[in-house]
């Protein structure tokens, strides 16, 4: 077992409901924190209800536990910041500088700090969007990963604080309903084909975007964790490749489970952020520095979705 504390924040979250087991697996139960601001319905070890925009409740939490390693994963995603914009912007910006400077004044060794494709705008390359293209995002969402990597560059090369994060495309997992993404029609596809029922996209059927599935989501952040430091080139965030597909690739990918599945393409206001994005993402930058490289294609994502979902619906139904 190795030796850290780690506090995963947002741990109800899509990503930190996968994240924890995994963490405590590394770490020991006991040695990973939760916290969000609902506890949990299971009781799977230590969790704290946390304000993450208070910064004395974050700093308590870290003293009180010998924190040493800091996940933040709360954040306000793309579409539902949309919806009230200066709000999304408080909190995520907030809570990531509190994050930063609490880590800094409490000697804490790592934060994982992780950002987002919503980082791109129209004025980068939409294929092979590369590591240092231009930043011009479109949504609250991506504006405030835009300045939360900036902050994460300015305290690593200020304070020397371990500041390490990756860009995570649109992440796919059956763990969690969806969270307020853009990408999440490529979750609540599956919920519905496994009810047998008609899923109505509101993305076209050509829009094409990164995504990634969560084994290899959560993979590459330990991955980079783990990396030695003088291995990083990269301290405001890495890009990170899974694969790309369309909602309609997607659909004739659950045909092949599901061949009577049926899908109606009905865009509205997700169609102009995901029109913003990358098409496909260059993570070269990734790959050379703490060897990454994607598990997970479209058939393997869609089988496993299709593999896991099936039984809890069933289970439910019986019930």
């Amino acid at each position: 077992m190795k030796h850290d504390t780690c506090l995963v924040i947002g741990a109800n979250g899509q990503i930190g409901t996968a994240l924890l087991p995994r963490l405590r697996a590394l770490f020991g139960t006991d040695h990973v924190i939760g916290a969000d601001l609902r506890l949990p319905t299971a009781d799977t070890g230590p969790f704290v209800q946390l304000d993450a925009t208070n910064a004395q409740a974050l700093t308590d939490v870290v003293r009180r536990y010998g924190v040493t390693q800091i996940y933040h994963l709360a954040a306000i995603l793309s579409a539902k910041g949309e919806q009230n914009p200066v709000w999304a912007w408080n909190l995520n910006m907030q809570t990531a500088l509190n994050v930063l400077e609490v880590a800094r004044l409490n000697e804490v060794k790592k934060v994982f700090l992780p950002s987002s494709i919503a980082v791109f705008g129209q004025h980068a390359p939409a294929f092979d969007t590369p590591q240092t293209a231009y930043l011009d995002p479109t949504t609250v969402y991506g504006i405030s990963k835009v300045a939360a990597e900036n902050w994460s560059l300015y305290y690593h090369q200020r304070y020397g604080l371990d500041v390490r994060s990756v860009r995570y495309p649109g992440v796919i997992s059956y763990e969690t309903l969806p969270g307020g993404g853009t990408t999440d029609y490529a979750v609540t596809i599956f919920h519905e084909a496994v009810q047998d029922r008609p899923f109505e996209c509101f993305l076209s059927a050509d829009t094409r975007l990164p995504m990634i599935y969560m084994d290899d989501a959560l993979r590459a952040t330990l991955e980079l964790m783990e990396a030695p430091a003088d291995n990083l080139s990269v301290r405001t965030s890495y890009n990170l490749a899974g694969v790309s597909f369309t909602p309609a690739e997607l659909a004739d990918a659950i045909r092949v489970h599901f061949p009577a599945f049926q899908i109606q393409y009905k865009p509205d206001y997700r169609q102009a952020i995901a029109d913003s994005w990358p098409r496909t993402i260059d993570d070269s930058a990734a790959r050379q520095d703490w060897g990454w490289r994607p598990a997970y294609d479209l058939p393997r994502i869609t089988e496993t979705m299709i593999a896991n979902l099936s039984p809890m619906y069933q289970l439910q139904h019986e019930s």
